[in-house]
């Protein structure tokens, strides 16, 4: 499956990305904002890792972020279960050197237009850390809404932080 956005491509993770997966994501710039399965430093094995896990998904969920059929991000739904079945988590980073060129935006909207469309989503959901203002503006961007400020909800490199919950539904 692919996914055509107006500034990227959004594909199945393949073997031959590794290298270009590691390149990109072994930066403490883009570790500080991710989740702590997002390892830093993030070594070879750890892609061929996560490279597994992500290929293994059904129905796909998991998606590298291309740039002239280079892997420079990822972005993925955690898909809700039971009664939250209708509901997803977005989740998303980018190598550094692609920062500031509107791939990120585009990227989300392929994946809003996948996740409502063809997955039958109602609701899909992300929690930036509330510092994280340019994670926030792209949501904003995006049509996301701001639902709340999750006070104190999560720990990263020993400091309490708070999160922005935005949520946007399917029209």
């Amino acid at each position: 499956m692919i996914i055509n956005c107006d500034k990227c491509l959004l594909r199945r993770w393949e073997s031959s990305d590794l290298s270009s997966l590691v390149v990109n994501a072994h930066n403490p710039r883009v570790a500080a904002n991710m989740r702590d399965g997002f390892p830093y430093p993030y070594t070879p094995e750890h892609g061929k890792d996560w490279i597994t896990v992500a290929r293994s998904d059904d129905p796909l969920h998991n998606f590298a972020i291309t740039i002239d059929n280079q892997a420079v991000g990822g972005i993925g739904l955690a898909l809700g279960e039971d009664i939250e079945r209708i509901s997803a988590e977005l989740g998303y980073w980018l190598g550094e050197n692609y920062w500031g060129k509107g791939i990120t935006s585009s990227a989300i909207k392929g994946i809003l237009r996948y996740g409502f469309d063809d997955l039958g989503l109602e609701r899909i959901f992300a929690k930036p850390f509330e510092h994280n203002t340019a994670s926030r503006r792209i949501l904003e961007k995006n049509d996301f809404k701001l639902e709340g400020i999750l006070r104190k909800s999560v720990i990263k490199d020993g400091e309490i932080y708070n999160q922005a919950l935005y949520a946007k539904t399917k029209q």
